[in-house]
């Protein structure tokens, strides 16, 4: 299931960059700022934002935060019970 996503995700990463590919020498930058120079600025940085996004997920970066997550909920949940129980033994102590 998982190489199925990844698989997903590089499709849609190598579509998205042949659009960019062949649009990119297509839009011209020259001639001022007007409408379509602005939309072609927009469309190219929303373009890198969706391929962005892709090699973000194809990287894994998000599955090592989730790992780097969870290690620090496991030392605070250690750290309470740890507190939890030495404060039960003071309540017995006493």
């Amino acid at each position: 299931m998982k190489r199925l996503k990844k698989a997903k995700h590089v499709i849609y990463l190598l579509i998205a960059l042949a659009m960019l590919v062949i649009a990119l020498p297509r839009i011209s930058f020259a001639g001022g700022m007007d409408w379509v120079n602005i939309f072609g600025i927009v469309w190219v940085l929303f373009s890198l934002l969706i391929i962005g996004a892709h090699l973000h997920f194809i990287l894994g970066v998000d599955e090592e935060k989730k790992r780097a997550l969870e290690a620090v909920r496991r030392a605070k949940l250690r750290q309470w019970e740890m507190k939890l129980v030495d404060k039960q033994e003071q309540s017995k102590s006493v």
